[in-house]
């Protein structure tokens, strides 16, 4: 496992691969007390970029004027930018979302919380059904509480062609009814399916999907241009980790990278860690997508924040080397150890990317696919005080959720 350059005692990521640390600010328990302005930051806003801002924060939101007797804090030669959305991530800290217990998947959030993820999707792997349904019931009731933005099943609905990190013998077709199952199960919390939509069932899925307002993701998939074609106008809005556990992108079989790039309706996962994607596909979707319809996201599983070693996934063992995760058997890519501080520096220092171009990918895009931009994503008055704290590197200095510090910079 990586810790963030320049991110050691400020961000503990991991004290070894048996434990995981704690968080400068003790996790989640520093609250800002008085009313507070954040001043003389660079201020990443949906109108742009504003030097020698000011943000503040009265409770647990955002304000737009400063509260009476408000405490002034000096940031300045610091960035601030709204705190990241995940919306597909399988854990971290040690912690699978997947077959973790509650006390451990909570564990697994707040090890991303310290690297700036304040609003997380938990996103399964391909189970039996029965299995898949308690879980959703389990992770239906933390999102209840609060403390998830809802359950991704990533599986068991996807092509064995492209199974990636997934048991073969657990997939199925996507039929409508077994689709059904999981969101009832789910009470409500399911925010995203991902489908290979060229199965048996699989257009009819994404109907019924679209119907209940649930994010129907194409991936995983062997489909040809023309079948992607097709999902997209039965309502498939999502690429899930675009490129990756796809055909690639040919010349005369275009396959579902073309379609999805090419659709306005669709907005792109991206896995920006150096390992699953070359920086000329990254910049291939940026391009011809647009900053506004990609999402950065981690992928993550018990690793992140945690360390080298053996895991497992679903059913599925991983060996996790110099952080990257590959199945044991096959040597698959098994997701990812990757954190979306991490993503944000790659993005700006390695790939070029203009920062408020990555502040959307990492924010403001997947706040809007998930229904909640009214809340967060964006730094602006009667929304959630959840943002990030960078220097002028781009490394994490302190991270606030509903106005409390899960990392506390330490300044003034």
């Amino acid at each position: 496992m990586a810790i963030p350059p320049g991110a050691r005692g400020t961000v503990e990521g991991a004290a070894s691969a048996a434990r995981p640390r704690e968080a400068t600010a003790n996790q989640d328990s520093a609250r800002t007390g008085t009313p507070l302005v954040l001043s003389g930051a660079t201020v990443v806003l949906p109108t742009g970029t504003v030097e020698g801002g000011r943000v503040a924060v009265d409770g647990t939101r955002i304000t737009a004027e400063a509260s009476p007797g408000a405490r002034v804090v000096d940031v300045r030669g610091h960035w601030l930018v709204p705190g990241f959305v995940d919306l597909h991530n399988h854990g971290g800290g040690g912690a699978s979302f997947t077959s973790g217990t509650a006390e451990e998947i909570l564990a697994g959030v707040r090890t991303h919380r310290t690297h700036g993820t304040t609003t997380l999707v938990a996103s399964t792997v391909t189970g039996d059904m029965d299995f898949l349904a308690r879980r959703a019931g389990l992770l239906s009731e933390l999102a209840e509480q609060g403390d998830l933005a809802g359950i991704h099943f990533e599986g068991p609905f996807i092509s064995p062609c492209r199974k990636g990190a997934h048991s073969e013998a657990l997939l199925r077709d996507p039929e409508p009814a077994q689709v059904r199952k999981l969101l009832d199960a789910a009470r409500g919390q399911a925010r995203m399916v991902t489908l290979a939509t060229e199965l048996p069932g699989g257009i009819d899925s994404v109907r019924l999907l679209a119907e209940h307002g649930v994010i129907a993701a194409v991936g995983h998939t062997d489909a040809t241009y023309e079948q992607t074609v097709r999902a997209i106008e039965a309502g498939a809005t999502v690429a899930t980790h675009l490129f990756n556990a796809m055909p690639g992108l040919g010349h005369r079989a275009p396959g579902p990278v073309a379609a999805l790039l090419e659709d306005e309706r669709v907005t792109v996962e991206l896995i920006n860690d150096g390992v699953h994607l070359h920086p000329a596909a990254l910049e291939l979707a940026f391009r011809h997508a647009g900053a506004d319809r990609v999402a950065f996201i981690t992928d993550a599983m018990d690793a992140a924040g945690f360390g080298d070693g053996r895991y497992m996934l679903g059913p599925l063992e991983v060996e996790v080397a110099e952080g990257v995760a590959r199945l044991v058997e096959g040597g698959s890519i098994a997701g990812s150890t990757l954190t979306l501080d991490r993503a944000f520096k790659r993005a700006v220092t390695v790939d070029r990317l203009p920062v408020p171009d990555v502040v959307a990918a990492l924010s403001a895009n997947p706040a809007k696919l998930l229904g909640r931009y009214d809340r967060v994503g964006s730094l602006e008055p009667g929304k959630d005080a959840d943002l990030v704290l960078l220097d002028s590197r781009f490394d994490l200095k302190g991270v606030m959720r509903h106005g409390e510090w899960v990392v506390d910079p330490q300044l003034g």
